[in-house]
């Protein structure tokens, strides 16, 4: 069953093309703030560090216990890579977040200074 939670994380997550900041409306560059003030809050989150680095850990240790070269064990070592990969995916979504804030931040400073 989906949880209320899940319905209000897929309504409320980011709509907005990050590829044109410069053609934003306002609302949309505050959309954007917000996000990536979240993202760097969850970023600077030392327990939220030291628990992604302790799933990192734990994936690379299962690879590296992996000995044999059997089609179960090739197969194995691609699900492990790709929780790898899983997990640097929201670590760079997260930086992402972070840039594209300091972008729509630098326009609206931009645009003061301009008036």
């Amino acid at each position: 069953m989906i949880e209320p939670e899940t319905i209000a994380a897929f309504n409320n997550r980011n709509r907005v093309n990050l590829n044109n900041i410069k053609g934003m409306t306002p609302a949309q560059r505050d959309q954007v703030v917000v996000w990536g003030t979240n993202a760097q809050n969850l970023l600077s989150n030392k327990d939220l560090a030291q628990f992604i680095h302790e799933a990192k850990f734990n994936v690379a240790d299962a690879l590296s216990e992996i000995t044999t070269h059997d089609a179960d064990s090739n197969n194995l070592r691609i699900a492990l890579a790709n929780q790898l990969a899983g997990i640097d995916s929201l670590v760079a979504l997260l930086q992402s977040a972070v840039f594209h804030k300091g972008r729509a931040l630098g326009l609206q400073d931009a645009e003061r200074n301009q008036k």
